[in-house]
């Protein structure tokens, strides 16, 4: 009895928290369609909109990309829809870029300028048209106006409180991959990876929690962008100790399936863990994040000696982490790699990457779908965790 009263403030600010998250989307705006079309000397992007909205446009370079920010919006659209992409652009994506903001990037095969930009009025059976229209021009043109409108501030995890912990427990970071305007892998079913990651990450924390032996911080607690190096930024300043960034991968045979643990390594494991490495590092591209002055800070640290102590320490959680997953639930025939991850080049900080499984393959996207499935590997992890600290503190 005492402990469902211990229970009921808390699950009255979940309720009050619910109703509040309601009333806020029931006030945005709705996306109810998208369409792209060719013009003579344009191409067109549309998006159908409930309502009049600001927007703010800009162009990108390496690779071309136009960006378009909005207020926060309810997508009433699928994210992997079947949308036919035509002209000048080659693929899209849409979603929340930060706290107030949803954001469209274009993928576009050339140097372009927005030729204009406008919101149509309700006519006949249309609501609120919004309509971009893009132009081919040379690449001198285009560096010269590329980026001019700033995007707006960069969604940042907000930083943990400091205060007193109680001595002992250990800071264990937990990072939930993608988010937001990057939905990461969309599974054979439709699953969205950002979706998985999430679900994962807010279990995992419980777990730890329950435990009584852990502070948990997370570098997002809900559908929202982060940056790669921001993510190792509030790790780092969160005092962590520990850091799990989370995936779910997909690759083209569907029949391979099983979770897996990366670390960092200057030289990539084999072929597939290259190639896994460069998308994931490519989040903030795919996000439309300017990048052109970003300095090689974050790399130039990858084989400094201070950080080999580091590395050998998370190359065995790792591998005490397989084993662990080994008891649970499936593992990858090669279930331990390494790659140069961006998350992971903490120079202090001890860092694993776990591939949760493969969402195009379909026993894995049920599984990572479903909360009993995922309760066989927080188990895995915990055990692994509380290892891992064990072993620290008898070194």
């Amino acid at each position: 009895m005492l402990a469902n009263w211990l229970r009921l403030p808390f699950i009255l600010a979940f309720v009050s928290a619910l109703a509040s998250l309601s009333q806020t989307a029931q006030a945005q705006p709705i996306v109810s369609a998208i369409r792209t079309a060719q013009h003579a000397n344009w191409t067109r992007f549309v998006l159908d909109i409930s309502e009049a909205v600001q927007y703010k446009v800009f162009t990108l370079r390496n690779p071309y990309r136009v960006v378009i920010d909005l207020p926060e919006l309810q997508w009433q659209v699928f994210q992997g829809s079947m949308v036919e992409t035509r002209g000048l652009i080659e693929n899209f994506r849409f979603g929340r870029f930060a706290r107030g903001v949803s954001r469209v990037v274009l993928d576009v095969s050339a140097p372009v300028e927005v030729h204009r930009a406008f919101l149509l009025p309700p006519q006949g059976t249309y609501q609120y048209r919004f309509v971009i229209d893009l132009a081919t021009v040379d690449e001198q043109a285009f560096k010269q106006t590329a980026g001019l409108a700033a995007p707006p501030r960069r969604a940042v995890a907000v930083k943990p409180k400091s205060r007193p912990r109680p001595q002992g427990k250990r800071i264990v970071v937990i990072d939930p991959g993608h988010g937001g305007v990057d939905p990461g892998t969309i599974g054979v079913r439709g699953t969205y990876e950002k979706t998985i990651t999430l679900a994962f990450a807010r279990e995992l924390g419980a777990a730890l929690l329950e435990s009584g032996r852990y502070h948990i911080a997370a570098t997002r607690n809900g559908d929202e962008f982060v940056r790669l190096r921001d993510r190792t930024k509030f790790a780092r300043e969160a005092g962590g100790q520990l850091f799990i960034s989370l995936h779910a991968d997909s690759i083209k045979n569907r029949r391979i399936r099983g979770a897996s643990v990366y670390t960092l390594s200057e030289t990539a494991s084999d072929k597939e863990a290259a190639a896994l490495a460069a998308k994931e590092n490519r989040a903030d591209v795919l996000a439309g994040v300017d990048l052109s002055d970003e300095t090689d800070e974050v790399s130039s640290i990858l084989v400094d000696l201070a950080q080999r102590e580091t590395m050998n320490m998370s190359s065995r959680f790792a591998n005490t982490l397989v084993s662990e997953i080994g008891k649970h639930a499936r593992l990858l025939r090669r279930s331990r790699r390494f790659a140069g991850f961006a998350v992971l080049k903490a120079p202090d900080m001890v860092s694993v990457l776990v591939e949760l499984g493969y969402l195009s393959n379909r026993a894995d996207e049920r599984f990572l779908s479903s909360k009993s499935g995922r309760a066989n590997l927080v188990t895995a992890l915990v055990s692994a965790i509380d290892a891992h600290f064990v072993s620290v503190d008898q070194d």
